[in-house]
């Protein structure tokens, strides 16, 4: 297939690219700098937010992976609204087969964050334009550049000891970057139009990834939880002590007071591998990171 890739330069989308470009697909990177693009695929200049770069970059396209959100902008959830209508229409107006979103977990029922909300939207968005939507929920992905992940790795290393808020108890399934990719490699080539849930083996409350990923790294870390400490101070904090500003910070602590678990089993039947423990994902984005 000849695929675009909207978010080609970001934590998933270079991964993801050459992993295509080496599954046999002619791999279209959407970049708003393509001159600036080192990576697998053909560069071609496209930006989600202005809908008239869109028609040239899906011409002559099959299929498209969708992997953009606006997090750190303080209107995120309208601004994903609208990049997503955009994407919806120029991608119908191409003919595209199909287009396969990588969203996040949380029960529907739940009382989910203005992020989780606004990725749920977003699929909805995508697909209202008529192309049929595949759509891969996943939690706290485990890779070197991974915000969520680095907010874990950073909070071990910088504190010996850390007075952290009650979403510290909160359970999460953590999954590895290579198997997300694995996942969306794969996913190509299902009929579309299904919703999947993406995880690791381990499913862990935040204290407990915290206290493995010190394991891992040798450093003993003293967890001390705070009930009390509210989501702005907890966003505040975590740009204290992190590179994470404070805008996608509170995003993000917002989002950890939702349990983010796998409950609908069918993407393992219908991919199926066992996917990497989260010691062995820790590991291997360590080993990344070192070599960067």
């Amino acid at each position: 297939m000849r695929v675009v890739v909207a978010g080609s330069s970001g934590f998933v989308g270079r991964r993801l690219c050459p992993a295509l470009a080496e599954a046999g697909h002619d791999v279209v990177a959407m970049t708003r700098r393509p001159d600036d693009y080192a990576g697998a695929g053909e560069p071609v200049h496209g930006d989600v937010h202005d809908a008239g770069s869109l028609s040239e970059a899906l011409t002559g396209a099959d299929a498209a992976y969708y992997l953009v959100h606006s997090l750190g902008e303080p209107d995120f959830e309208r601004r994903d609204a609208r990049a997503a209508r955009n994407f919806a229409r120029a991608a119908a107006d191409a003919g595209l087969s199909r287009i396969v979103y990588l969203g996040g977990l949380g029960d529907d029922a739940d009382d989910l964050s203005p992020h989780l909300r606004s990725r749920r939207q977003v699929e909805g968005l995508l697909g209202e334009a008529g192309v049929p939507v595949t759509v891969l929920r996943a939690g706290i992905v485990i890779g070197h550049g991974g915000i969520s992940w680095e907010i874990t790795r950073q909070l071990v290393e910088h504190l010996p000891a850390m007075v952290t808020p009650r979403w510290v108890s909160t359970r999460t399934q953590p999954i590895a970057l290579a198997d997300v990719v694995r996942y969306l490699v794969a996913l190509l080539d299902v009929p579309p139009g299904r919703v999947f849930e993406a995880g690791g083996p381990d499913v862990l409350a935040y204290g407990d990834m915290l206290k493995r990923v010190a394991r891992i790294e040798g450093r003993f870390r003293v967890i001390v939880p705070v009930p009390l400490l509210s989501p702005k101070l907890s966003s505040l904090w975590l740009a204290l002590v992190t590179d994470v500003d404070a805008r996608t910070g509170r995003s993000l602590v917002d989002s950890m007071t939702n349990e983010v678990v796998v409950r609908d089993h069918s993407l393992r039947e219908v991919v199926p591998f066992e996917p990497m423990g989260f010691d062995a994902a820790v590991v291997a984005a360590l080993r990344e990171r070192a070599g960067s």
